[in-house]
């Protein structure tokens, strides 16, 4: 029996006409596709793997979860509706490629009792065999996937105040159309039996919310990777429910892709819709991740090193993007790559020693810290742009390459002057007045210190607030980490004399520099925990 027959018998002269012209048509679909894979058998450590798919259009479908015309979430709700005429555009492009669309707003099918596509999915005949419960909402499997990286305990609700919880929905959102080729059903049984009259395979969803519906409704990725289909998430086109004031305090759209990560680890991979209307993904207008640039070039801490560390260990899952603006370790080398990246940065993380700098470098951080934007300095900042000895030679009018020697004072609010002996523990205390800075939030303060030699800093420049102080054996404190504000639109500055290598390795250390980065670009300190 011919596939036209199939279909004219389940969809109609007419459904089944434009699918079968469709069909003829259609080229087959190559799909960028992202995985997680272990590096290693009992490793926790995930690598990222890209492969591309070729997949026959005739064969495939497409999932849409829960588009609903309203949720009780005014965030989510509008987050739909900003995604809605993106998706309508896939819709659109799949189907002329021989791609069935299956729409599946769940708990709506009243709204959709007298469709003929509603009707086609209730006329499927019963498949031989089903899967057991392939109806049922599949919960979080512990024996194949781990806790979901999110707490969306609370319903997720991302909103202040937060929205009551309801059911609003009553159909799904009129900007996505409903083709007289397309079926509509929010149930697994019919999907399933849809699928194996018609012999589809692969099964892209698209569709609110990652974390639940997308994983557990009874059409959705757990069940379809139960039925044996080949799945991918389009990862562009889903949202979460989630609330960034709950773990682990990351943004929003920094959730969603936490969860992304999680389907790519455990379920299937992911692509974007791109590879069906070409240009750039999409992407929320509200996010927008922070940027940070880090100037990097000193040769006593191996912050060349421990900063990347740092950058992955606590800002990329939480959503920060990384710009390295680096010359190698030699003092005499004052070519820095990439500084053009200074122009665009939320913020600039300086970790230098006695460097000059190019011309145009030097006005671009000038420009960074004149327009408000903030700066955090570690360790060797104090003396980040302080040329000495023969080196200074090598300055003037005449030479690519500036010097800011007053930036301690004028930027940091700092007074170097050396720094003590590097044979005595530096134990830190918070400065007075600060024990309940947001800034020390996280940041246990009891048998906190730092291996590195105490730095003379003090006294601080008028204005300077203090944070931190360290003391040594039979020496007066000093200051050791302080916030300040330069210049006319008084742009936010943190720093700190820690920076050693071992301070690092010192979650404590770690917690300071990342609330201090949070409070310079005004993101939300996390709470401790």
């Amino acid at each position: 029996m011919s596939r036209f027959v199939v279909a004219f018998a389940r969809l109609g002269w007419a459904g089944a006409l434009v699918w079968s012209v469709a069909q003829s048509w259609a080229a087959p679909l190559e799909l960028h596709a992202r995985s997680q894979q272990l590096v290693a058998p009992n490793s926790e450590e995930w690598r990222t793997v890209e492969q591309v798919l070729r997949w026959d259009g005739t064969k495939t479908a497409i999932v849409i979860c829960d588009m609903w015309d309203q949720h009780w979430c005014q965030g989510a709700t509008a987050r739909v509706a900003e995604m809605a005429p993106r998706m309508n555009d896939v819709l659109r492009a799949a189907r002329a490629r021989g791609v069935l669309i299956i729409h599946a707003p769940s708990d709506t099918m009243k709204f959709y009792a007298e469709y003929p596509q509603r009707q086609r999915a209730q006329r499927a005949p019963p498949a031989a065999s089903p899967p057991p419960e392939v109806g049922r909402w599949k919960s979080l499997n512990p024996a194949r996937e781990g806790p979901l990286p999110i707490d969306d305990s609370d319903g997720g609700c991302d909103d202040a105040p937060r929205c009551a919880q309801g059911g609003p929905w009553r159909r799904q959102i009129a900007t996505l159309e409903v083709r007289d080729e397309d079926v509509i059903s929010d149930s697994g049984a019919e999907i399933y039996n849809l699928l194996a009259q018609l012999g589809i395979e692969q099964v892209i969803v698209m569709g609110v919310h990652t974390n639940m519906c997308v994983l557990g409704r009874s059409f959705a990725i757990r069940s379809l990777v139960g039925w044996g289909k080949r799945v991918v998430l389009m990862r562009d086109l889903t949202d979460t429910m989630y609330n960034s004031r709950r773990r682990p305090y990351v943004s929003h759209f920094v959730g969603t892709d936490l969860v992304i990560g999680h389907i790519e680890r455990y379920w299937c991979p992911t692509v974007t819709s791109a590879d069906f209307l070409g240009g750039e993904p999409f992407r929320f207008s509200a996010d927008r991740r922070p940027t940070v640039a880090f100037i990097v070039g000193e040769n006593e801490y191996r912050t060349w090193e421990s900063l990347p560390e740092f950058a992955r260990q606590e800002l990329a899952w939480r959503g920060f993007q990384t710009v390295w603006v680096t010359a190698s370790p030699r003092l005499e080398d004052w070519q820095f790559e990439r500084y053009e990246a200074l122009g665009s940065a939320d913020v600039v993380v300086v970790s230098a020693r006695r460097r000059a700098l190019p011309r145009p470098m030097l006005a671009l951080l000038r420009q960074h810290l004149e327009a408000g934007k903030p700066l955090v300095g570690i360790r060797t900042a104090s003396h980040a742009f302080a040329v000495r000895g023969s080196l200074r030679d090598r300055l003037g009018q005449d030479t690519p390459f500036a010097e800011w020697p007053e930036f301690d004072a004028e930027v940091l609010g700092g007074n170097y002057s050396g720094h003590h002996a590097a044979n005595a523990l530096t134990r830190l205390s918070a400065a007075e007045g600060a024990a309940t800075s947001p800034l020390l939030v996280g940041v246990p303060l009891e048998g906190f210190a730092s291996p590195g030699s105490l730095y003379r800093t003090g006294p601080l420049q008028p204005g300077a607030k203090a944070l931190l102080v360290g003391a040594i054996p039979g020496q007066p404190p000093e200051p050791v980490a302080w916030t300040h504000a330069y210049g006319a639109n008084q742009a936010k500055v943190f720093y700190t004399s820690l920076g050693h290598l071992e301070d690092f390795k010192n979650p404590r250390f770690r917690r300071l520099l990342l609330n201090a980065l949070c409070w310079a670009i005004e993101r939300p300190i996390p709470p401790a925990e």
